[in-house]
């Protein structure tokens, strides 16, 4: 196969220099999992980056190779064994260091659209985690509208602060978070664009004390733009975990969410169904007002794993309001955050198993 992917990619030219990504030392490592091909570029060593014009060049070339139904393509920040770009940070971090995984699992929670609970799933999944006795930490990557300070009870944190080790995050109730809620006052608006919100997502992955953390969940942004795209492409996410209510009109944008995750080569892995069942407070009855089964059977009908459901409850409410998680209880709807959360573990301990690496010679 080392030979068959040296053939292919040979075959793909670089613009700046004429001369194809081998012989202009453009390819850093290639690996193979399964039926899927990553070819690790470097960036060039003059011009602007030209990953969009590669990018479906190598997939044809490779995706021809037998045994090879996905490729995915992705570009480093700067030259292996070369130095880094001169244009500097506005924080200057040790030039040896490449971005590290900032823990052993990355897991991002997502949704199609916004008001279908992720955020809140995503605050109690970190928390249930935590319980089971990891070290975990919450990235907010909702930059326009972060939730993390409200569900955790630190909306008066006065701001980050910096240490030698970098950004260090503020902990509750056993999570280390990271979000723009501390950055902005109370009701300012971040008024950016796409490539700014990119930045300050990764700054907020690559620069924060996470502590050796054993998860991190990525809270992201609803929908499908720059910014999900930039997070799914740029960042080391093991996989993506699909939030939805069970009514048809969530799962259309549920969808649009796992074609994103697809097209960029992260796993899914699950789908949770939030406020699955309405419970009433006074007399117990359960009252599907969303629909019954609605994300069980979408994940059943893609193959993915259903994770689990989330039922609503007024408690729900109130413990998020007030900044204390419901997760921290072992009430119904604290259970059943913990066998979600075992379960999306459970699936990405799977899906981050290495892939062999192939290494080119120069």
């Amino acid at each position: 196969m080392e030979d068959a992917l040296r053939k292919a990619l040979s075959g793909v030219i670089e613009k700046q220099s004429g001369r194809n990504l081998l012989d202009a030392g453009r390819v850093e490592s290639a690996g193979l999992m399964k039926d899927t091909a990553t070819i690790v570029l470097a960036p060039p060593v003059a011009g602007n980056p030209d990953l969009d014009r590669l990018k479906p060049e190598i997939e044809q070339a490779v995706g021809k190779l037998d045994g090879i139904n996905r490729v995915r393509v992705v570009m480093t920040a700067h030259r292996e064994g070369g130095p880094a770009p001169k244009k500097p940070a506005p924080q200057a971090r040790p030039a040896a260091a490449p971005a590290a995984k900032p823990a052993k699992r990355v897991i991002a929670v997502a949704s199609g659209k916004g008001g279908v609970g992720k955020s809140t799933v995503s605050a109690n999944l970190a928390v249930a985690l935590a319980r089971q006795g990891l070290k975990v930490g919450l990235l907010d990557a909702d930059i326009y509208g972060p939730s993390a300070p409200r569900l955790f009870g630190l909306t008066d944190v006065p701001g980050l602060r910096k240490s030698d080790a970098g950004v260090e995050p503020v902990e509750a109730h056993g999570v280390k978070v990271i979000s723009m809620g501390f950055v902005v006052k109370p009701g300012a608006a971040v008024v950016w664009r796409g490539p700014m919100v990119q930045g300050a997502i990764r700054q907020f992955m690559t620069d924060t004390n996470w502590g050796q953390a054993d998860v991190l969940i990525l809270d992201m942004p609803p929908g499908t733009g720059d910014a999900q795209l930039a997070i799914a492409q740029d960042l080391p996410v093991d996989g993506a975990i699909i939030v939805s209510t069970p009514q048809d009109l969530a799962l259309d944008d549920a969808r649009k969410a796992m074609n994103l995750f697809d097209q960029t080569h992260v796993p899914v892995l699950g789908m949770v169904e939030n406020m699955s069942v309405f419970l009433c407070p006074h007399c117990g009855e359960a009252s599907h007002i969303f629909g019954e089964g609605g994300v069980k059977a979408e994940a059943e009908a893609l193959g993915l794993a259903y994770l689990g459901d989330i039922p609503l409850h007024p408690d729900l409410r109130v413990r998020s309001d007030a900044g204390e998680p419901i997760a921290l209880d072992d009430g119904p709807i604290g259970k059943a955050f913990g066998r979600v959360a075992k379960a999306a573990l459970e699936a990405a301990e799977t899906a981050s198993k290495p892939a062999p690496e192939i290494r080119f010679a120069d």
